[in-house]
């Protein structure tokens, strides 16, 4: 028994050292640009940390000639309204298909799971007439409404509605609970940590969304932080120290977004342990 132990300890302890290793070198490219950005252009490719904090890479981006503030602000509106309306859509749509009854449920269920298959490039053209008919196009709205509809969305969280015990909701039924009701009052609250997991993936697609921004969106006073991103690029394709700003800047609200949901992700994590 104390032999059975010692090797679990030793497999143990090598398991942790190599996740060390692995997460050290998958930092280190977000180690370097934070480095780079407050760095001074003759530091870039001399020495890995910055001989003091040079603060004025970030403060041309927000107050120079290339101010990123409307692309930030342009971001944040698109994701946290499609961010919202995808939860809620998904939640609806994967309570339909978990707790409703109906005739030919898994196979509707079924054909719309096999709309993943289908590349997004290939409903851009679809897309644009239908937004064009709409008069939408070249507007946010374009961004918003397709981003409210995830079919992910409705898969995770049918998944999980499904592992909540049906005498929850059958007896409620027997109280004179409707749909609606159990709805918002039973599922919502046992599904956050699912809830808070798709909400930041969902985030973070539409937070770093290139293709759609690129194709829907042509006023540059619309433009989104990727799109801000690529001309900033394109127009100062040697100032690293610039670009690394932006990005670094780029991917605070992701950050914020994930340390605020992180909890729940653990509680769900912790919940699927105990079911397994």
């Amino acid at each position: 028994m104390i032999e059975i132990k010692k090797n679990l300890s030793i497999k143990l302890f090598v398991t942790t050292i190599l996740m060390l290793i692995a997460g050290f070198f998958m930092i280190v490219p977000f180690l370097w640009m934070l480095s780079t950005s407050f760095q001074t252009p003759s530091e870039v490719f001399r020495q890995w940390l910055p001989s003091r904090l040079d603060w004025s890479n970030h403060i041309r981006i927000w107050s120079g000639n290339y101010n990123f503030l409307p692309y930030y602000w342009n971001s944040i509106k698109i994701a946290v309204i499609g961010t919202v309306g995808a939860v809620f859509m998904s939640a609806l749509a994967a309570y339909g298909f978990a707790r409703t009854e109906f005739k030919g449920r898994d196979t509707l269920f079924m054909m719309y799971l096999s709309m993943m298959m289908i590349p997004p490039q290939v409903v851009f053209v679809p897309k644009f007439i239908m937004f064009n008919w709409l008069h939408i196009y070249n507007t946010h709205w374009a961004l918003i409404l397709p981003a409210m509809f995830s079919i992910f969305g409705v898969f995770m969280l049918r998944q999980f509605f499904l592992g909540i015990p049906k005498e929850i909701t059958e007896s409620a039924f027997l109280d004179g609970a409707g749909h609606f009701r159990i709805f918002f009052k039973l599922i919502l609250p046992l599904a956050k940590p699912a809830i808070a997991t798709f909400a930041i993936i969902d985030f973070s697609w539409q937070w770093n969304d290139y293709e759609n921004a690129l194709v829907f969106l042509t006023s540059p006073e619309l433009y989104t932080i990727p799109l801000g991103l690529q001309n900033f690029v394109l127009e100062n394709n040697v100032d690293y120290n610039g670009m690394m700003a932006a990005s670094s800047a780029a991917i605070v609200p992701m950050i914020l977004i994930f340390l605020i949901g992180q909890k729940y992700i653990i509680q769900g994590i912790s919940s699927s342990a105990v079911k397994g």
